[in-house]
């Protein structure tokens, strides 16, 4: 074949159609040649792989993963065998993938959200500052709020009824969690008293998802650890 190494794309990732004759090593070098070239179209995916045109021991496809992901900066998740179910099973592991890394990954806000502002974001998001009434934020992970949250919120905006909303102060309008809805209950306050003045405390809370509705609870270390 004129060309030792064809990159072909699909929804989910890349099928190598590979000479069938070539040297492994001098092929390896290719496919890397290849890779580098189009790194301004991959850069940060992550994707699927799959071979044709040669037979690849299995020691040979790791090398070829192993060789992409040390010199680019393509993250290659799985390798598939180039039949007809193929693109089936790779969107069923991109989503699984992309699903797991929302709990892992997340990002921050800085600042207080005011009335008409919405803050989108496709990872678990923590906000250091409040949500004010009329405000949103809307994640496809967890939502954290370091202050008050008086406005609206909506994790697990991919369908994840596993995500929760967690605020110091917990007072919205709508909480959404996947596709269900919920409203604030009554906060939980302690009324503590120092010297002759009475103080109000509120109480950190988190809202999840159980037996199909939103429950908000106090946050402790045994609802941590069931999540």
């Amino acid at each position: 074949m004129s060309n030792p190494v064809v990159l072909k794309s699909n929804k989910y990732g890349i099928n190598l159609i590979l000479d069938g004759e070539m040297d492994f090593e001098e092929l390896l070098e290719y496919i890397l040649k290849q890779f580098k070239e189009s790194e301004g179209f991959f850069k940060d995916a992550k994707m699927a792989i799959s071979f044709e045109g040669r037979e690849l021991t299995q020691e040979q496809e790791f090398r070829i993963v192993d060789t992409i992901m040390e010199h680019t900066t393509v993250n290659i998740i799985c390798i598939l065998d180039n039949d007809s179910l193929k693109e089936e099973l790779i969107r069923q592991k991109i989503e699984r993938f992309e699903e797991e890394q929302l709990g892992k990954t997340g990002e921050f806000y800085k600042g207080t959200l005011r009335s008409g502002q919405v803050l989108d974001c496709e990872a678990s998001i923590i906000v250091l500052g409040d949500i004010n009434p009329g405000a949103k934020v809307v994640s496809k992970g967890n939502i954290v709020v370091l202050g008050a949250l008086k406005g609206n919120a909506y994790a697990g905006a991919n369908g994840n009824e596993q995500a929760f909303v967690a605020a110091l102060e917990m007072d919205p309008i709508q909480i959404k969690i996947g596709d269900v809805i919920g409203r604030s209950a009554d906060k939980v306050t302690h009324v503590k008293w120092r010297g002759r003045k009475q103080q109000v405390v509120v109480e950190p809370q988190m809202a999840i998802v159980k037996d199909g509705n939103i429950y908000i609870e106090p946050i402790t270390k045994g609802l941590l650890n069931n999540i």
